[in-house]
């Protein structure tokens, strides 16, 4: 029996005693039995409380040790990682298995690695945040009436004479149907346990994924299955007559061929605010190089933070994703209003995560997937600037 058990019950019977003397009025006696009552007392609290202290510093022990224990296998996992990334030894594995030293668990890198994800920046996508865009809610498709033709009947004539009836004046369609892209990213449970921050940032690199995928196709997309690009030629969206290549040479943009396009576009949409021009940054290179004929260069570079660099006057916005050969007869930018590019989205990323799917192989698997389409709208909106 414990020493704490033998005084409870001591105290116990205290208390017995207590209340018989108490029923028979036995003052000297329920004295003596409450002085030894609360001494009994003083003793159970402090053979509690040193238990709980031993409790406390057994767990104090208990944790040192395991941790000697942790450290002396990160130590040997750090050893063997940091030999494997310096020296590129190491055996080759099919099947990597985290808790087996055997298989390569001496090469995963130690928690203070793993915490951090180390990856370049990534790219801006520029067209989705300047472009106008619809939902569709229970539809299909989206459609557009669109002008395909001024009225041309309106003629001077004299005062009682009979206006002549309009045969011009036409209106079409312009249908935006989305198209569906979707992919799918296998992850090993033994990572996601490990390094927690992983599932956060597989969906950042999915959504990332996406947004490329329709920045490549808001450039150059066919249309086919896909959104039609500002950069394809088409007469549903920009077609050949908004190319403006005179005063480039084949090889290169020219002061000329860049106040050829800009003066291309009507006032209205110079003076819109919404106008932009969109290059590589191996054209900015070559225009940020130009200057007028008294020797100012065209190219404004910002000054103020959050404000872009400016072309002639007009703000510029940069792309990975804009055509860059400088080869006689291709697109090299473009000048444009682009909140006239249309994208219509029938449902946004959506994600599911596939966590029985994939077990019989230790994975979680993430499945995504969109519908969308986006087109150019209106082509007087736009000029291409384009090589000789």
């Amino acid at each position: 029996m414990s020493k704490l058990l033998s005084l409870k019950e001591e105290r116990g019977n205290l208390t017995t005693e207590i209340r018989k003397a108490m029923e028979g009025n036995d003052e000297t006696q329920l004295k003596e039995l409450e002085a030894k009552f609360d001494t009994l007392n003083g003793k159970i609290l402090a053979e509690e409380r040193q238990l709980e202290r031993e409790r406390l510093n057994g767990e104090v022990e208990k944790k040192v040790e395991e941790r000697k224990i942790e450290k002396s296998i990160e130590e040997k996992r750090s050893d063997a990682f940091k030999k494997f990334i310096t020296s590129g030894n190491g055996a080759e594995y099919r099947d990597l298995q985290l808790h087996n030293a055997t298989q390569a668990g001496f090469l995963v890198a130690p928690m203070q690695f793993s915490n951090e994800i180390i990856k370049g920046v990534d790219n801006d996508l520029v067209i989705r945040q300047l472009a106008t865009k619809y939902i569709l809610n229970g539809a299909h498709s989206l459609g557009f009436a669109k002008r395909d033709a001024r009225v041309s009947s309106a003629a001077w004539g004299v005062e009682i004479a009979q206006p002549t009836a309009d045969s011009s004046l036409a209106y079409g369609r312009r249908e935006f149907k989305p198209n569906f892209a979707s992919g799918l990213v296998k992850v090993s449970k033994e990572l996601l346990r490990n390094a927690p921050n992983v599932e956060s940032e597989v969906q950042k690199e999915i959504s990332y994924e996406v947004g490329v995928l329709l920045e490549q196709a808001y450039m150059s997309g066919d249309g086919i299955g896909k959104p039609l690009g500002l950069f394809t030629a088409n007469s549903d969206g920009i077609s050949t007559s908004r190319d403006v290549s005179t005063g480039n040479t084949t090889t290169s943009i020219t002061v000329d061929g860049l106040k050829n396009a800009k003066y291309s576009l009507l006032p209205q949409y110079m003076n819109s605010g919404n106008i932009r021009w969109l290059f590589h940054r191996d054209a900015i290179l070559q225009i940020s190089k130009l200057k007028d004929g008294n020797g100012n260069y065209l190219w404004q570079e910002s000054i103020v933070e959050g404000e872009p660099s400016r072309l002639l006057g007009v703000p510029v916005i940069m792309s990975e994703y804009v055509p860059n050969t400088f080869t006689t007869g291709l697109y090299v930018g473009m000048i444009g209003d682009f909140s006239q590019y249309r994208i219509v989205d029938s449902s946004s990323l959506e994600l599911q995560v596939l966590n029985e799917l994939y077990a019989a192989t230790n994975q979680v698997g993430y499945m995504y997937r969109i519908a969308t389409d986006g087109a150019p709208a209106l082509e007087e909106a736009f000029a291409r600037v384009k090589l000789a």
